[in-house]
C-alpha cells in the first residue's frame, strides 16, 4: 500500500486537486480517499482497466517564493491526487463506473470543488550514478 512506483514512459497522468471544506475533519478525508483509492487499484489496475499507479498528497501550507512567479500567495487546504493510466479512455471508463462514482461522491461531499486535468508525458529521468575514480 505504501511503496514506490515505477511509471512507464508514455503513461497518461491525471492531476486532481480537491479543496477541503472548512471544518471538515481530515480523518474523514483520509478514510474517503483510502476507500476510493482501493477501488481504483483493485478494480481497474493493470489489464482490468489501465490503472498503473497513483499518489496522494496533502497540501503542507508551503508556498515557494523561489518557484512561484509573482508574489507568493496562499492556498486553501487541499489534496492532490496523481494517477497514471495507460490511456485517457481507460481513465474515463473507470470513472464512469458505478463503483468509482460512489467512492468519489463520498470524497466530494467533503470538498468545495475538485478539478482533474490530464497530461501527456514529455520527459522523465533520474540522476545518473556518479562514477568514482579508480
Amino acid at each position: 500500500m505504501f511503496s514506490s512506483v515505477t511509471i512507464p514512459f508514455g503513461a497518461k497522468m491525471l492531476f486532481n486537486t480537491a479543496t477541503i471544506k472548512p471544518g471538515v475533519d481530515f480523518d474523514d478525508v483520509e478514510l474517503a480517499l483510502a476507500e476510493m483509492c482501493n477501488v481504483v487499484k483493485d478494480t481497474y489496475g493493470g489489464d482490468r482497466g489501465g490503472f498503473i499507479a497513483g499518489q496522494v498528497f496533502r497540501f503542507s501550507g508551503f508556498v515557494s517564493s523561489e518557484g512561484s512567479l509573482g508574489a507568493p500567495g496562499t492556498a486553501e487546504q487541499h489534496i492532490a491526487i496523481v494517477t497514471y493510466w495507460r490511456s485517457f479512455e481507460a481513465h474515463e471508463k473507470s470513472h464512469a463506473d458505478k463503483a468509482f462514482k460512489e467512492k468519489f461522491a463520498a470524497l466530494g461531499r467533503l470538498c468545495t470543488d475538485t478539478m482533474e486535468l490530464g497530461y501527456d508525458m514529455l520527459w522523465q529521468g533520474e540522476p545518473e550514478q556518479a562514477v568514482c575514480p579508480p
